[in-house]
């Protein structure tokens, strides 16, 4: 972003409103809104207790195993429909339907499913960050070049090869991006899944701080989960432009 001639980092967007939370917030137009400045501080004091660290290893226990599930399934799958038009016949409805539908409705199905615990929890991760991995990498995979296959084959590749090291590298920016795509889906799939469980890890802290009006702690925690989600989708955008080149390669 560029102001009278002069470079400003994309931060300072940030800056400006956080100056204005501050206003609003010292002015109490807002009850629900503290200043931006006692936030920090509640978010200092809330990562220290032991519920906190109790919450946030919960949390992430069922947000990794959620991911985790969701990119051991999704990968295969989104290679299966970009290789095979029957598979993607068959199953591209479901994907597309998935994916663009209220997931949020479907996690009371998965607590009678599993039960008020950490199982409903990472299904919940897994619905909700495994379609957008499955149609980033069928897109990936379907944008391969015929020549790369073909030079695979003249050379006597088998088929597993073929995937290992031809389609799956060609494919690999589509497919990081799905991933990077699912993280933040899955986030929102804890948190989600937490808030309607209510009684397990970040839910049950909102739970309580919105119950209690508590609302220091209520944003100090949505803006600690907003820094997770960037952290690691910054992450894996760094990964994503380091293998740029191999959608160069495709062409």
């Amino acid at each position: 972003m560029t102001l009278f001639g002069y470079r400003i980092p994309m931060m300072a967007s940030l800056l400006v409103w956080f100056a204005a939370w501050e206003i609003v917030g010292r002015f109490d137009l807002i009850f629900i809104l503290p200043p931006f400045s006692q936030v920090l501080a509640a978010a200092v004091e809330l990562v220290q207790t032991a519920t906190w660290q109790s919450a946030t290893v919960s949390t992430l226990r069922a947000f990794v195993t959620g991911m985790a599930l969701a990119i051991l399934a999704g990968i295969p799958l989104g290679v299966l429909m970009g290789r095979f038009k029957v598979a993607d016949d068959l199953l591209g409805m479901w994907v597309n339907i998935f994916s663009s539908a209220p997931l949020s409705a479907i996690v009371p199905v998965l607590m009678i499913l599993f039960g008020f615990g950490e199982k409903t929890i990472v299904a919940s991760v897994f619905l909700f960050a495994v379609w957008i991995i499955v149609l980033d990498t069928r897109a990936g995979v379907r944008h391969v070049s015929p020549s790369l296959i073909e030079m695979a084959r003249c050379y006597g590749a088998s088929r597993p090869a073929l995937y290992t090291k031809i389609v799956m590298w060609a494919a690999l920016p589509e497919i990081l991006a799905g991933i990077r795509l699912g993280l933040i889906r899955g986030v929102k799939g804890v948190v989600i899944g937490q808030l309607l469980v209510a009684i397990v890890g970040y839910g049950a802290l909102f739970e309580t701080f919105s119950r209690n009006f508590r609302m220091a702690e209520f944003w100090a925690l949505t803006l600690i989960l907003f820094a997770f989600a960037l952290i690691v989708a910054d992450l894996i955008e760094r990964v994503e432009a380091k293998v740029e080149f191999y959608a160069g390669a495709r062409q």
